[in-house]
């Protein structure tokens, strides 16, 4: 379970990553600091992608089975759902109501949605 809590923080750090580059453009460009909360869904789905891949193929790569039909498929995008809903709230209470500047959030989002979406794709997307 190490190698693959490794591999899952190398490629959440690419998805990090991934959603910077689309979240803080978008709440810089195109939405007021106080609506950054917008800007979480473009991001969100654009490093979803990127890392049902990353993860699929290779952080629980030879664990558990995998799933033809679309379930699996399914259970990634509701887990992955979860993670929005938390990147969602985080962000809007730190932008919306503590007035903070739009990148506050990625801090507690960093630390904490990893966790919850580690151990709901472990167990029950890819278990």
């Amino acid at each position: 379970m190490l190698g693959q809590l490794v591999r899952f923080g190398i490629a959440g750090g690419i998805s990090t990553v991934i959603y910077s580059a689309v979240y803080l453009p978008l709440t810089i460009w195109v939405f007021p600091a106080r609506q950054a909360v917008f800007a979480v869904p473009f991001a969100f789905i654009v490093a979803v992608t990127a890392g049902f891949f990353l993860h699929s193929s290779w952080s629980f790569k030879g664990h558990g089975t995998r799933d033809s039909s679309g379930l699996q498929h399914a259970k990634f995008v509701v887990v992955q759902g979860v993670g929005l809903v938390l990147n969602a709230i985080l962000t809007w209470l730190i932008t919306g109501l503590l007035h903070q500047p739009a990148w506050v959030p990625l801090i507690p989002v960093i630390f904490l949605v990893p966790f919850v979406t580690f151990a709901l794709n472990r167990w029950w997307v890819f278990g």
